[in-house]
């Protein structure tokens, strides 16, 4: 069963016989928004781009992104950069796979930013979610909305974060600017 998640919202990444997740996928999805113009609606390519920062102690170790699509450690993956979106028509577009039982011990939170590389604003893009998956079985546990279409360039969407001996999904939510994962940093840092 899905939960869909609203900004602040956690929910916990056990399963329901007490187990917890061992692979999750963080998909995100979008579409561009049509334009009206002279000679009608059309749209224009929206790229957005997912990553992964791992930290350690509020300390950024590592990043997952289109440029460096597998974490130094290999338990957090990048399937590759889609450049227009909407592709899946509902789908992910771009996906972020974890491995939580192979993420080293000392990495205590995964940030998940998306940004338009482009510079174009969610003022421009539509049906844009992002979703966690049970990667072993396929079933979505969490969506969230990328809701608000502001004059922004970047969302802070989510971070996996731990939680005594598992872990737990917050989503966030936040605008930003920035058009790579290294300009969102001081986003970042106050959602740690």
């Amino acid at each position: 069963m899905t939960v869909n998640m609203t900004k602040g919202q956690a929910i916990s990444l056990q399963k329901n016989d007490g187990g917890s997740l061992t692979a999750v996928r963080m998909g995100l999805g979008w579409q561009a928004a049509p334009r009206r113009g002279l000679f009608g609606s059309r749209t224009r390519e929206i790229d957005l781009d997912a990553s992964a920062v791992l930290f350690a102690d509020k300390q950024p170790v590592d990043v997952v992104f289109f440029r460096h699509l597998v974490s130094d450690d290999g338990s957090v993956r990048h399937t590759g950069d889609n450049l227009v979106g909407g592709v899946g028509q509902g789908g992910d577009d771009e996906a972020i796979l974890v491995d939580l039982s192979r993420v080293p011990v000392h990495i205590d939170q995964i940030v998940f930013t998306v940004n338009s590389f482009t510079g174009q604003t969610f003022q421009e893009v539509q049906n844009a979610f992002c979703r966690l998956v049970d990667e072993t079985n396929g079933q979505e546990l969490a969506r969230y909305t990328l809701a608000g279409g502001g004059a922004y360039t970047a969302q802070i969407m989510a971070k996996v974060h731990r939680s005594g001996t598992g872990w737990t999904m917050t989503a966030l939510g936040n605008p930003a600017n920035g058009r790579t994962f290294q300009d969102l940093m001081p986003a970042i840092l106050p959602v740690l």
